[in-house]
């Protein structure tokens, strides 16, 4: 039986979906540009690319040679297709602007170019996370592209994904109609579907959280993890295990493959803050593929989702993964 590569599994969306073929080839430049990461990734020591710059991002986060080498493979794979009006990254304070000597699309690019990449040096799964969102309709094309035209809330997301740079490389990608896996098969040098469907449990017995900031969370966090620590004997009359790569990628990866709750509660440190991670780089992506694979995601409060982004950096809290746990921890805060 022959294999199903991206480009094809794209090609039958556009066919049998309706999937815009710009939106596909959109698609695939952003896959290209994942393998090169991967590559580059994948050197290590060997490439001279480990280690962090002398610079900062725009959350004041010391940036690693690879924060920046991804965020200029995705740049420059990008800027010249002509499929997009403009992108964000998380590595930049504004949205970029695409050349006026190229041509200019329908969607916009949003994306986390290497996530988890504190975990580069000790050689820990990371991964590129992005989110493609349609422009609004401009008058005439004069003028930088505003930060307003990404302010779109996560249900406006016409496609998804995330690459992961772990013992293969794999890309999880949703066009709106369920979650497929692709694995980068190097002797073909494509993305070969591997993981058909995808879908997450409903009910779990693990979760992911960082318990060292366990004397920072809200009290709803702390009941509720402290019924998962109790076991059998606790309320919720069973045993849960506890998984923490501290890779957002890594870690949701691991609760689509096999089921789980990822939570990244608000931190009492930053009470002005409502969260840690990026609403737009982040969140939305994660829980659009979430959500199509039958999870659920939200910030303790709403589903976030439907929550409307005022800037670019915006953070949020997210509890995200089997529906039964989110809803459980969800109604604990609401409470």
């Amino acid at each position: 039986m022959s294999r199903v590569t991206l480009s094809r599994y794209l090609i039958e969306q556009t066919r049998s979906h309706n999937t815009p073929a710009d939106l596909r080839f959109l698609i695939e430049v952003v896959a290209r540009a994942c393998k090169a990461i991967s590559h580059q990734v994948s050197k290590g020591a060997l490439g001279g690319v480990l280690g962090s710059m002398e610079t900062e991002n725009v959350q004041g986060e010391v940036q690693k040679k690879l924060d920046v080498i991804s965020n200029e493979i995705l740049l420059e794979a990008n800027e010249w297709g002509g499929h997009l009006a403009g992108m964000a990254s998380e590595e930049m304070d504004n949205a970029y602007q695409i050349p006026g000597r190229y041509p200019k699309g329908a969607y916009l690019l949003v994306f986390d170019p290497l996530d988890g990449s504190s975990n580069i040096d000790v050689n820990v799964s990371v991964g590129t996370i992005f989110s493609v969102l349609r422009c609004p309709d401009r008058k005439g094309d004069e003028g930088d592209l505003g930060e307003d035209a990404f302010l779109q809330p996560g249900t406006e997301q016409v496609a998804a994904g995330y690459a992961i740079y772990g013992p293969q490389t794999m890309l999880m990608l949703t066009l709106g109609n369920g979650v497929k896996g692709f694995t980068l098969d190097r002797e073909l040098g494509s993305f070969v579907l591997t993981h058909d469907n995808i879908k997450v449990p409903e009910t779990t017995q693990e979760f992911a959280i960082n318990m060292s900031n366990q004397r920072h969370w809200e009290e709803p966090v702390k009941r509720y993890v402290g019924e998962l620590l109790a076991g059998e004997e606790g309320p919720l009359k069973k045993n849960y295990n506890m998984r923490w790569i501290a890779a957002m990628v890594a870690d949701v990866h691991r609760i689509l493959t096999r089921g789980g709750l990822f939570m990244y509660p608000r931190d009492g440190r930053e009470p002005e803050k409502p969260g840690k991670l990026r609403l737009m780089y982040e969140a939305n992506p994660m829980s659009f593929i979430i959500e199509q694979a039958g999870g659920a995601s939200t910030n303790g409060e709403q589903r976030i989702m439907d929550i409307q982004p005022t800037s670019l950096h915006q953070r949020v809290a997210v509890y995200l993964g089997s529906k039964e746990e989110v809803e459980r921890v969800t109604s604990y805060h609401k409470k």
